[in-house]
């Protein structure tokens, strides 16, 4: 009878494999953006995604004010040659406006962020002026119009400051605060249930022993993915780890289904017998893809289980985070109503040799650095297995190799993506 073997990550390309930008692409359209809003104090909107665009109420500046210390003049007193001498009639604070209107030959002492007194139209900085007791010198050299902020110039009343899709930034919120803007619309939170597999897989808790009993794991992967869950500010459901039986993994997908808008697991999902993610999905769920021509993460499982939309991601730690940053991360992002969810890749130079098929796309560990002549370059962080979570560790980016890349050569110019600001 013939042996008939199961794919893993180490196989010959596989016609049958989904490429990377199909996986995409489906993905694309299961995860349509939420359309539930809250209404939330701009002071506890941080990381939130706006669901309506910010409008801003008023005008920024609000006056015409002083950019500079300085003299407020009317660009008309100012001489065509040599030097004028202007009477200096009064001060204005930022705060407190100066209460008269200006006349030809005069000059109000000015502060930065004060109102701009009528009449005036450029201010002179302190440094280029001379004081003749209560007048002021001026001379040919000053620019009319200058060191002036005009009323509305940065933002004007009734335009969009920032628009939907926008996850808010601690600038953002600063933003929104300059202009009074008390409460913003967002998306509601997205909520993510996620669990480990295996009977291998052994938990953090005070009741193991000292030594991990032979052949068991910690389990890393659950709590990798609550960081990355976290991160993204998403309200992450941890289901814990759920064993190896059909009926445990089947009653875990149902229970996640019912609570979450996205499930996410670890583990079992490849073709063994023991693989009950694998199955229990197959019977609760709509199929989208399972097997991707990408390493590592070949076994990658994504569909629907009623509501919910589901990931099944490898049990190897690197697949994980591989899988997560590359397809669950922005698949969230869309759900959440994000716009440009993908990761900017940057071109860097290769600093060696990578052995490379054509036919599958390959997320490798890298770190990249600045070379004395300035040149973006990258190397490996050593053997790129599946299993070593060290090399996530000491890697500052994924370098990129799509499916009709065969061979990278030192010089070679590749696609890297940076962890800051991958990893969110």
């Amino acid at each position: 009878m013939a042996i008939i073997k199961q794919p893993s990550c180490d196989d010959p390309i596989e016609p049958a494999l989904l490429p990377v930008a199909e996986a995409k692409r489906r993905l694309s359209e299961l995860m349509p953006a939420l359309t539930e809003t809250d209404v939330v104090d701009t002071v506890n909107a941080a990381n939130r995604v706006l669901a309506e665009a910010v409008v801003s109420p008023i005008d920024v500046p609000s006056a015409t004010n002083s950019a500079m210390d300085g003299y407020a003049i009317h660009s008309a007193d100012i001489p065509a040659t040599g030097e004028v001498h202007l009477s200096v009639v009064g001060e204005a604070f930022a705060g407190r406006a100066y209460p008269s209107k200006m006349q030809s030959g005069e000059a109000v002492r000015v502060f930065t962020g004060a109102v701009l007194p009528e009449g005036a139209d450029t201010v002179v900085i302190q440094e280029h002026v001379e004081l003749h007791g209560a007048q002021v010198g001026i001379d040919h050299t000053a620019q009319a119009g200058r060191n002036v902020r005009h009323a509305g110039e940065d933002i004007t009343c009734g335009g969009t400051v920032l628009n939907a899709g926008r996850r808010l930034s601690a600038a953002d919120i600063g933003l929104i605060a300059s202009l009074g803007i008390r409460s913003v619309s967002v998306t509601r939170t997205l909520k993510v249930a996620f669990f480990s597999t295996g009977d291998e897989v052994q938990a953090l808790d005070e009741s193991i022993s000292e030594t991990l009993p032979q052949g068991m794991v910690y389990d890393s992967n659950r709590h990798t993915l609550r960081c990355l869950l976290q991160a993204l500010g998403v309200e992450a459901i941890d289901l814990g780890i759920v064993r190896d039986t059909f009926d445990d993994t089947l009653q875990a997908l149902k229970a996640a289904s019912e609570q979450a808008d996205v499930i996410v697991t670890s583990g079992g999902i490849s073709a063994g017998e023991a693989d009950y993610v694998t199955k229990a999905f197959h019977e609760l769920g709509d199929v989208s893809f399972w097997k991707l021509a990408m390493r590592p993460g070949r076994p990658l499982a994504s569909g629907k289980i009623g509501n919910a939309t589901f990931f099944g991601l490898p049990g190897n730690p690197v697949a994980v985070m591989v899988t997560f940053l590359a397809f669950v991360q922005p698949a969230l992002k869309q759900r959440m109503g994000m716009q440009n969810v993908e990761p900017i890749a940057i071109p860097a130079v290769s600093a060696e040799n990578i052995k490379k098929s054509v036919g599958r796309t390959e997320y490798q560990r890298g770190v990249f650095s600045m070379s004395e002549e300035g040149e973006l370059t990258v190397a490996l962080t050593g053997k790129q297995g599946a299993g070593r979570l060290s090399s996530m560790s000491v890697a500052n980016c994924l370098i990129v190799l799509d499916d009709l890349v065969n061979g990278v050569k030192a010089g070679d110019t590749v696609k890297i993506w940076p962890f800051d600001g991958l990893l969110p």
